[in-house]
């Protein structure tokens, strides 16, 4: 018998599915429904009322590796083997880190490496939205809310699904053991069951090589460097020129003189700190306008650093900038459990870094 997260022990009441899902089709809605009961939880992520992910946390990657496994027969890209290396990297690789939908990650990770389209990844998502609306059809019981930031906002987005076309099919399938397409020879042509966006480039995370900190730095500025410093001077800083605090933390020297040195002193006043133990007492002493963090440090990690602030009611909407090498989806879903801010992608310019600055100071 499963002993019940901590998370699950609500008041449940009677439930009707098809009702709640009816609340999310406005095209008003964005967000994420959470449903709980006694044997799991069901999350329905919509964009817009249109469903653009769902999954059920009881049976999350099961379902892919089965419907992958159907989709290789058409898609010659995918490699013998891709159900085993999804299972090192995303199920047993961040078993332990707490990451929300790793299931969904691992289907951004098929499309960045090229192993299917985002259309196929649309068609992917479609066949277990089916299966998961199909099992949350028939809950009677349980509890639910509504959370307005989901996990995904930052995600790219391979389809917008039509909700109530998509119950209907699971109701078909209900009645006769087999998903029913309307007839394509009727008069009408129904509105299409997923919405499959036309390939806009999803969003792509840079790999940067990890070598040397110091080397990695660009010190030349961009071209545009003189319009963002000139525009970020106008607009941010005040009449009496107010001195903003940044308080940059890195393990290396050389980094941290580097944006020193990027930074006019007249607007920017520069603190820096090598070990991460010591820099948050030091943090809540000098209460700075921006934090710079740098992701891989011993000791304490950029990561865990940021969640003790934001655990902090002071720091709790500070920006705070994770500086790192390591831009990946896996990285940025980390950063965005911990309510990372934004990154700050080394290597850098001067222009990189004013920009970054002047997007996060109020």
């Amino acid at each position: 018998m499963k002993t019940l997260p901590i998370s699950r022990y609500r008041f449940f009441q009677k439930l009707q599915p098809i009702s709640l899902l009816k609340k999310i089709t406005s095209k008003t809605v964005t967000g994420c429904l959470q449903v709980f009961s006694t044997s799991g939880s069901w999350s329905i992520y919509i964009e817009e009322g249109k469903l653009i992910y769902a999954c059920y946390s009881e049976k999350m990657f099961e379902p892919l590796y089965r419907n992958l496994q159907s989709l290789s027969q058409q898609i010659s890209t995918l490699p013998r083997g891709i159900h085993e290396q999804l299972q090192a990297i995303f199920e047993n690789g961040i078993e332990n880190q707490a990451i929300p939908n790793p299931d969904y990650l691992a289907i951004c990770w098929l499309v960045s490496q090229k192993y299917i389209s985002p259309s196929q990844a649309g068609i992917l998502i479609e066949q277990l939205a089916l299966e998961v609306l199909e099992s949350f059809l028939g809950l009677e019981e349980g509890s639910y809310e509504f959370i307005p930031d989901s996990f995904l906002d930052d995600m790219p987005k391979y389809c917008h699904l039509n909700l109530r076309l998509l119950v209907e099919q699971c109701q078909n399938f209900s009645r006769d053991g087999t998903y029913q397409e309307k007839s394509s020879t009727s008069s009408v042509q129904p509105a299409p069951l997923a919405q499959i966006n036309q390939p806009q480039p999803a969003k792509t995370f840079p790999i940067v090589n990890n070598g040397n900190k110091a080397a990695q730095f660009n010190g030349a500025a961009t071209n545009n460097f003189n319009t963002i410093y000139n525009n970020g001077q106008q607009n941010k800083a005040s009449a009496e020129k107010k001195l903003y605090t940044i308080f940059c933390i890195d393990d290396s020297p050389a980094v941290l003189n580097t944006i020193k040195s990027f930074l006019d002193e007249q607007i920017f006043s520069v603190v820096g700190v090598t070990d991460s133990l010591n820099a948050l007492m030091q943090i809540l002493r000098t209460k700075p306008d921006i934090i710079l963090l740098d992701v891989d440090m011993p000791n304490l990690d950029g990561y865990e650093l940021c969640s003790l602030l934001r655990k902090h009611s002071y720091f709790k909407n500070t920006p705070v900038i994770m500086v790192t090498g390591r831009t990946g989806l896996i990285d940025r879903a980390r950063a965005k459990i911990v309510r990372a801010s934004g990154f700050l992608a080394k290597p850098f310019t001067q222009g990189d870094l004013l920009k970054t600055l002047f997007q996060h100071i109020e």
